[in-house]
């Protein structure tokens, strides 16, 4: 038996058409980016009317403008903006914030989160938009920021130097192999900084100067050739795009917005994040979260379509309960749920207690 809904049709420029939906509704899932361009007029909407939301956005400097304009008044309302439910960045931030707990009820903190990366897939065109706006909005010097979306904005030299964004491949003992800076760590690793910094705040701290850094994980064999060949393809590839003149000439070549990947690709696609929680006594964690699907397209429709679910069948059992609000994260926002919302949805996400040794 079918169902009938609705269709309501608004342009994102247009603020009225834009309320006369929100003012409908409890939860407003989106994924018409870039976000910085059509974004804010349904983020204001939602927080005037107390609608709760949640987007795929992976763009950094504009969830800091959210920060700046809408998150006093969202914790005063218990309305929850949640941005970056899709792979950017609920892998990430799911992943750490389910180590971090396991460790704490083990009865030992959580010094450190390392999260390695394995993904098979296209790129669509929405993605790629995003990017360019970025570029053209001057937004990179604010990614580089390490704290970027914490509360304070002010942090010691010391916090930096234990914050550094990965620059070059590197060996990495705990997995006996060849490891790489993620692309996407400049997004994720803000996320789970400004999820350690709320919970901090609400007296729920990861662990005293707790750390989180991910990477890009290569097989054997030739896994350092691989993981120094990516390296020095994405320096290419960011510093290209840099060009304006490059840039213009690249850019027709590549999935324009409204298209991407083939079903075929889709299908076939996957992810995998492997995490590694380190106490300070050295005792460790491991955590798998891995699904099948093109991670930016299946997957990040998963994260996105169960986080919006997580919001309007389970609002009481959220982290902090009903009256919790503000621009949060997902694991701020959403936590056990969604990961046993997930797990029901057939993605796999495992804690392995028995990996915990000295």
């Amino acid at each position: 038996m079918g169902v009938t809904v609705d269709v309501l049709v608004a342009d994102s420029r247009d603020q009225s058409a834009i309320d006369a939906i929100v003012s409908q509704t409890r939860v407003i899932l989106t994924t018409a980016g870039p976000f910085a361009l059509y974004g804010n007029a349904l983020v204001d909407a939602c927080v005037r009317f107390k609608t709760h939301y949640v987007d795929i956005t992976g763009e950094t400097p504009w969830v800091r403008t959210l920060i700046d304009s809408y998150h006093d008044q969202a914790a005063t309302d218990g309305i929850r903006i949640i941005p970056c439910c899709g792979f950017d960045s609920v892998p990430s931030d799911l992943g750490t914030y389910l180590i971090v707990r396991r460790l704490q009820e083990l009865g030992i903190p959580c010094n450190q989160v390392k999260a390695y990366f394995q993904a098979a897939g296209g790129f669509n065109g929405g993605t790629l938009a995003s990017a360019f706006n970025l570029y053209d909005s001057q937004g990179l010097a604010q990614m580089n920021e390490p704290f970027l979306l914490n509360p304070g904005r002010n942090h010691t030299q010391a916090e930096l130097d234990r914050n550094p964004d990965p620059q070059l491949p590197a060996f990495d003992s705990d997995l006996n192999t060849w490891i790489a800076p993620f692309f996407m760590g400049v997004v994720n690793t803000r996320i789970v900084r400004r999820s350690a910094a709320l919970f901090e705040d609400w007296q729920e701290p990861y662990g005293a100067d707790f750390t989180y850094q991910e990477y890009l994980k290569f097989e054997k064999p030739l896994a350092g050739l691989k993981a120094t060949g990516m390296t020095a393809g994405l320096a290419l590839f960011v510093g290209a795009m840099q060009q304006p003149q490059v840039r213009s000439l690249l850019q027709p070549l590549l999935p324009q917005p409204g298209s991407g990947p083939s079903e075929q690709t889709m299908n076939e696609g996957w992810f995998s994040c492997e995490l590694i929680g380190t106490a300070g006594d050295g005792h460790k964690v491991r955590g798998l979260i891995r699904d099948q699907g093109d991670p930016g397209n299946r997957a990040a429709v998963k994260f996105l379509c169960e986080a919006a679910l997580s919001l309007v069948l389970h609002i009481a059992e959220l982290p902090g309960g009903q009256t919790r609000g503000g621009i949060l994260t997902p694991a701020t926002g959403l936590g056990e749920v969604l990961a046993q919302r997930l797990q029901l949805a057939g993605m796999t996400i495992e804690i392995d207690e028995d990996a915990f040794v000295p």
